[in-house]
């Protein structure tokens, strides 16, 4: 079983030298009961709407395992939010999970796994790392996170359980779906 670390949300926008102008990538842990409804945590958004966001998009989820494991590769702390997560998970392999496999958090809320964060120049610039370099390197590393649907809507805290009800048998994983940059 996974657990929740940390719900996180948007915090606010920042101008961005991307097509949009602006972005919504800064998000930081919420403290306390957050809502989830069909398109993502209360009180988030989305600049880019054409790329992010929407009901396949709805949650992004990123495992507190591989933040660890970025957090030693670049020498710097990667706290919930950073990468533009929506969900800091610890107990599931995330980039593995299954297309269709469904996370039920909490007492109601339950997603539903979609396909794989492909990395951005957005992303890269948030970083302060070159845009090319960071985009292939977060690519190359193959820990990429996963977008889900909201199933059941319904409110989520750090410290929920999750539990996961496995896709159909053959169902592609996150990185099976996963064409690279």
């Amino acid at each position: 079983m996974g657990r929740l670390v940390a719900p996180c949300v948007v915090v606010r926008l920042h101008d961005d030298a991307g097509t949009v102008g602006t972005t919504a990538i800064d998000k930081q842990a919420v403290d306390g009961v957050v809502t989830v409804g069909r398109i993502g945590l209360y009180g988030d958004i989305q600049a880019d709407r054409k790329h992010h966001g929407g009901e396949e998009k709805a949650v992004y989820a990123y495992a507190a395992e591989d933040a660890d494991w970025w957090s030693e590769q670049l020498g710097r702390d990667i706290p919930p939010g950073l990468f533009g997560e929506n969900l800091r998970v610890a107990g599931l392999d995330v980039s593995n999970a299954r297309v269709g496999e469904r996370w039920k958090i909490g007492d109601a809320v339950v997603l539903e796994v979609t396909m794989p964060r492909t990395p951005c120049m957005t992303f890269a610039r948030w970083m302060g790392e070159d845009d090319d370099g960071w985009v292939r390197r977060f690519s190359d590393a193959r820990r990429l996170g996963a977008y889900l649907k909201v199933v059941t809507p319904g409110s989520v805290r750090a410290g929920d359980g999750i539990e996961v009800v496995p896709a159909p048998e053959g169902a592609p994983t996150i990185l099976d779906t996963y064409r690279g940059v």
